[in-house]
């Protein structure tokens, strides 16, 4: 039987930005009433703890609970009409990104702060039926109705995570099934059929994210932002729609 997959790319909720497209993937939810929800992870962007900024004096004055309660709010206003409604939930899984695990990298480097901050800020728990935490240091893969999802899938021996010009299709030729990931920001979107009639999609699901960050300049204006919904899901095929922020910002707001 056939189900229906809505993938939320990376939020980065951050404490200088409001958390009012959560309100709209609420409403979005509640009219889709999807089998499925999948948030690719990076849902707090936690600039406190970014090592790129380290020293510099846009890095001041960044405090870690302002992160956490950002990505609070954000998975709380999101949710909150889902559950107002009292209909059945969608089976809800969150992944890791590399922004939730900047907490654990920050234990490994400062060891004292093991008794003060970790995973459990998230309360991952209060909104998803599964947590896919990384595995070493590159995302974990969760595998739901033969579609292969991570934060961001690795390549090489070194496990930088796969980009290029055609990263959707790259998916493809090195895994050789369905595989969704978010990461890069970008929209891309490859299908192939294997040499047993398999169909195989390839999808890298942009950002859901309304503001500019400020370590990406240009970089900004090629990014698609949206969600995107996969009905008819069976076996790995699926049938995709894509969703903009600007169409859900003008259907919810």
């Amino acid at each position: 039987m056939s189900r229906t997959h809505l993938i939320i790319p990376d939020t980065h909720a951050h404490p200088k930005h409001h958390n009012d497209r959560a309100l709209w993937l609420g409403e979005l939810i509640k009219d889709v009433k999807p089998d499925v929800v999948v948030h690719m992870g990076d849902s707090a962007d936690m600039p406190s703890l970014s090592s790129y900024d380290k020293g510099k004096k846009s890095f001041q004055g960044r405090k870690y609970k302002d992160d956490i309660d950002a990505h609070l709010d954000f998975q709380e206003k999101m949710w909150y009409k889902v559950r107002k409604a009292k209909k059945r939930l969608p089976y809800r899984v969150f992944l890791h990104g590399n922004h939730e695990h900047r907490i654990s990298r920050a234990v490994e480097i400062s060891p004292e702060l093991e008794d003060t901050i970790g995973y459990h800020d998230l309360q991952i728990s209060e909104w998803y039926d599964e947590e896919v935490e990384y595995s070493g240091g590159t995302p974990g893969i969760t595998c739901i109705d033969g579609i292969h999802y991570a934060h961001y899938f690795t390549s090489g021996k070194m496990g930088y995570a796969i980009s290029g010009e055609h990263p959707a299709y790259t998916l493809l030729s090195k895994f050789h099934g369905s595989c969704t990931a978010a990461h890069g920001h970008d929209l891309d979107y490859s299908i192939r059929r294997s040499v047993d009639g398999r169909w195989m999609h390839g999808l890298i699901a942009g950002v859901y994210q309304d503001y500019d960050s400020d370590w990406a300049g240009n970089l900004c204006k090629k990014w698609w932002r949206g969600v995107v919904v996969k009905r008819e899901v069976l076996c790995g095929a699926y049938e995709p729609q894509f969703i903009s922020l600007e169409t859900l910002r003008k259907e919810y707001s």
